[in-house]
């Protein structure tokens, strides 16, 4: 599945320089995630935009048009919600990207261990 480069690009122009740095991406999920200090905040599954809130504002976000839960494997992820392309409009992409980011901060960050994964 390919993703939306266009929103790709304004995800990038959302994130500005405060994180600059600390900020990567990977393709993974046949789409485009954005990471904070190793921890995966948004990231571009088609048109949507994936994005990592926590449980308690991932709940409340879910009574927001145009969200629905994540569920890339069929389950309900914890923490994490999908935007369709109707909820990007604006400044609300900015929104979104920035709760994440907030959120991304709390967590520690992740250190790599020379291990391979399984």
């Amino acid at each position: 599945m390919a993703f939306d480069e266009e929103l790709a690009e304004r995800v990038r122009e959302a994130l500005g320089a405060e994180d600059a740095g600390r900020i990567s991406e990977r393709r993974m999920f046949g789409g485009l995630t954005f990471l904070l200090d190793g921890h995966m905040f948004v990231g571009i599954v088609g048109d949507e935009l994936m994005v990592k809130l926590g449980a308690e504002a991932t709940a409340a976000a879910l009574r927001r048009e145009h969200v629905r839960p994540m569920d890339f494997t069929g389950r309900p992820a914890k923490g994490a919600v999908f935007v369709q392309p109707d909820g990007l409009v604006g400044e609300a992409l900015d929104r979104w990207v920035h709760d994440a980011a907030t959120f991304a901060r709390t967590l520690p960050p992740k250190t790599t261990s020379g291990g391979k994964r399984r």
